[in-house]
C-alpha cells in the first residue's frame, strides 16, 4: 500500500480518516458527519469534510483494492439508472458471487458497446476471464461476449441474477440521500470510492459465528487503517491540540 501524506492539514490524520470512512461507510451526507464529529467536540464543517473525502478518499480507495485477494471467477453483471442532473444514465456494475462489486461504469446507452466497455474494462482490470457470467436477458451481453471472443458459460436464467440486483440497493440508497450525482465524473469518483469500502466491511454477517464476523470485521478495521497510513510516523494529536493550531 502507498502511505498517504496529511501535511498541512489542521486537524490531526485520525480525525480526517475517520470522517471519510464515515461518509464512505454510512449512509450520511456531509452535514451528518459534521454533527457526528461536533459531537466528539471536533468543529470541522461540513464542506471541510467533503474536500477530504474528494483529496484523500481516491487514494485510500485505490490502496484497499490493491490489498483484496483475488475474486471469484463466477461473475453477475446488471445494469440500473441512475439519474444525473435530470439525465437518464445507465450504471453498468459487475460482481462476483460473494458479493465483491468487480468493477462498474456509467455510460448514457443500454446498448452492446456499453456491455462490451465494461467487460474490457473488468477483465483488463482483474486480468483473467471468468468461467461463468450470469446476466439478465438483455440481449446487449450475448453480442459483447461475442465480440470479444469470451466463452465462459453464460447463465441467463430467471432470477439468476439476484446478486447483482440485490447490490445495487446500497446505490439507491445513496443516491436518495445525495439527492442524484452532479455528473458522470463524480458518480464515477464517489462510487469507486464507496465499493472499495463496501467490499472491505461487507461480510455475510447472516453466514457467519458471532468470533468468525468479529474476526472479519477486526481485519476490515486493519484494511482501512494500512490503506489509510500517513507517510511519516506522526505522534498522536489531540482534538483540543487540533482546535487551538
Amino acid at each position: 500500500m502507498r502511505p498517504i501524506s496529511f501535511k498541512r492539514h489542521r486537524f490531526p490524520p485520525e480525525i480526517i480518516r475517520h470522517a471519510i470512512w464515515l461518509y464512505a461507510r454510512f449512509t450520511l451526507s456531509f452535514r451528518d458527519v459534521e454533527e457526528l464529529l461536533a459531537e466528539r467536540g471536533i468543529d470541522a464543517s461540513y464542506e471541510t469534510v467533503r474536500r477530504w473525502f474528494l483529496k484523500f478518499g481516491p487514494s485510500i480507495a485505490a490502496n484497499i483494492r490493491r490489498s483484496r485477494p483475488r475474486p471469484s471467477d463466477h461473475w453477475h453483471l446488471d445494469e440500473m439508472v441512475i439519474s444525473i442532473r435530470g439525465g437518464k444514465y445507465w450504471l453498468w456494475r459487475a460482481v462476483d458471487n460473494e458479493g465483491e462489486v468487480l468493477d462498474f461504469l456509467v455510460q448514457r446507452r443500454r446498448d452492446a458497446q456499453a456491455a462490451k466497455k465494461l467487460m474490457v474494462k473488468l477483465l483488463k482490470k482483474h486480468g483473467f476471464a471468468p468461467s461463468r457470467v450470469v446476466t439478465d436477458r438483455l440481449r446487449s451481453y450475448p453480442a459483447a461476449f461475442r465480440a470479444i471472443g469470451l466463452t465462459a458459460e453464460h447463465d441467463r436464467g430467471l432470477r439468476a441474477n439476484n446478486r447483482a440486483e440485490n447490490s445495487h440497493q446500497p446505490i439507491r440508497r445513496r443516491e436518495r440521500k445525495l439527492q442524484r450525482f452532479k455528473s458522470p465524473g463524480s458518480a464515477q469518483r464517489f462510487l469507486a470510492i464507496h465499493a472499495a469500502t463496501f467490499n472491505a466491511f461487507t461480510h455475510q454477517r447472516h453466514l457467519l459465528r458471532r468470533p468468525h464476523f468479529k474476526e472479519l470485521r477486526a481485519g476490515s478495521f486493519r484494511t482501512w487503517a494500512g490503506a489509510s497510513a500517513t507517510a511519516l510516523r506522526l505522534l498522536p494529536a489531540t482534538v483540543a491540540a487540533a482546535e487551538r493550531r
